[in-house]
């Protein structure tokens, strides 16, 4: 994040499940909990991209092969 922009602050409320799994995310990655979430809002503008030039979103192995189509998103 650059530090010349303007920052907004965002209150989010969550269940106590999600918390921990941001908390084992964060941890695991060496990272924060809002940097777990601007990922996920970045992945999910990817997927939505895809989505509306009508492609495909998954998980593909080292030969190219699908392993995981993800829909419903």
């Amino acid at each position: 994040m650059s530090i010349d922009k303007e920052v907004v602050r965002l209150s989010l409320s969550v269940s106590p499940e999600l918390n921990e799994r941001l908390e084992q995310l964060a941890s695991s990655g060496c990272t924060t909990k809002a940097e777990i979430l601007r990922k996920a809002i970045a992945l999910y503008d990817v997927v939505a991209e895809a989505k509306t030039e009508k492609k495909r979103f998954g998980i593909l192995d080292q030969n190219k092969n699908l392993l995981t189509e993800i829909v419903g998103i």
